[in-house]
């Protein structure tokens, strides 16, 4: 039957961790050989940064497979438990999502109004909204949602 350990995704995260923290050593070890911070990241730093993005996500996407289904799938029917504490986790996120979307909206405005225009800060702002409606998303397929798993003989007849 199929397995989902956390091992793997888990030593990704570690693994991409250090592939950040080495982008960060290089950085400074540039720093001390020039005598001062440069304006611009190295080929290697960029290649570091770029597979320990990577790893974050397959290690991210791995937990959240073993967060939701489970060690090992189980055929058949599976309807969620009531509970009232996902319902009162969803009402605390909506009501971050509804002040986030108005502080972006707010943000837009400043910027439209004044000219200047904090993209950091929009990015930020938009970022935090996403992983908020991933959370959301989480949630009620974790808690609400109907999972039905179905298996097949294998109908494989290959000689070997």
């Amino acid at each position: 039957m199929y397995r989902n350990d956390p091992i793997v995704p888990t030593f990704a995260l570690i693994l991409a961790a250090g592939l950040f923290y080495m982008a960060y050593l290089d950085g400074l070890h540039i720093a001390r050989l020039l005598g001062h911070v440069p304006q611009k990241l190295s080929v290697g730093q960029i290649g570091l940064m770029a597979f320990g993005a990577v790893l974050l996500l397959y290690g991210l996407i791995g937990l959240v497979s073993y967060w939701l289904e489970g060690i090992e799938l189980r055929p058949g029917r599976h309807f969620p438990t009531p509970s009232t504490a996902p319902v009162a986790v969803g009402v605390v996120l909506v009501l971050l999502l509804t002040a986030l979307s108005g502080f972006f909206v707010r943000l837009i405005a400043y910027a439209a109004q004044t000219g200047h225009n904090p993209t950091w800060l929009q990015g930020f702002v938009f970022g935090t909204i996403s992983l908020v409606v991933a959370a959301l998303l989480g949630i009620y397929k974790k808690f609400f949602g109907r999972d039905e798993v179905i298996t097949e003989e294998e109908k494989s007849h290959f000689p070997w």
